[in-house]
């Protein structure tokens, strides 16, 4: 409980930003979703970053290899398993995917909800001490099934008690992907028609930005809880 009432007594809305110091620890980071849109960039940071001496990274298909990282192929039956078993310091949660291409709401639930909640507590007990989550703008337990699965997965992944907890809140993800997601290009394309007349809050995030707000709070590990909306990803 004592992590749940520290969490529940910070936040904030700003972007974190990276300090140099040269007397920060080195961290075994976990990232799940790597191959996704805003997983990639995560993975492409984290690998550069000075900080980071190992990238725990599973997936269900081989990534290109590098000295730093770790990559467990697993079909995520066994959470435990599928990380490793290796000591972790810090996660990154980039998992997700939409209705159409899971294939239904229980599989797209399974993905964005009870997966990262599962993988988020295996991660704890080998060590984990600080989580950033990509979630949604406007996750809320009264918004849609989409909106409110998200709300769920923030809210499972609170009660696992990290000492450090972030959410990350995008709207619109601006990202090259290799799969087709036709809602999310209409608002892309409606928000570069309307460019500065839609506000700060609702326009498309790249995802680089969303990847940086990710590494940056799982790496400085922050006590407390933080909501990062989407309106501060824009800087």
């Amino acid at each position: 409980m004592a992590h749940l009432l520290i969490a529940r007594t910070h936040r904030t809305s700003t972007m974190p930003t990276h300090v140099a110091a040269p007397f920060a620890p080195a961290v075994r980071l976990l990232l799940l979703g790597a191959t996704g849109a805003v997983g990639s960039e995560v993975l492409r940071m984290a690998l550069a970053h000075p900080q980071v001496k190992q990238v725990v990274a599973p997936t269900r298909r081989a990534l290109p290899s590098h000295p730093k990282l770790t990559n467990p192929v697993t079909t995520f039956t066994d959470a435990e398993q599928a990380l490793g078993g290796m000591p972790l310091d810090a996660v990154v949660c980039a998992l997700g995917t939409t209705i159409k291409q899971a294939g239904s709401k229980a599989a797209f639930a399974a993905v964005d909800r009870d997966l990262p909640i599962a993988l988020g507590r295996a991660a704890k007990r080998l060590g984990a001490g600080s989580m950033a989550l990509n979630s949604s703008l406007g996750a809320s337990a009264t918004g849609n099934f989409y909106l409110a699965t998200k709300h769920q997965a923030e809210e499972g992944l609170r009660q696992v008690g990290f000492a450090s907890y972030t959410v990350v809140r995008p709207s619109l993800i601006d990202a090259q992907r290799t799969e087709i997601r036709p809602g999310e290009r209409a608002g892309l394309w409606v928000s570069g028609l309307l460019g500065p007349l839609v506000p700060k809050r609702y326009r498309p995030v790249p995802a680089s930005a969303i990847a940086h707000a990710l590494l940056e709070a799982a790496l400085q590990a922050v006590p407390g809880e933080h909501i990062i909306e989407s309106d501060a990803l824009h800087g």
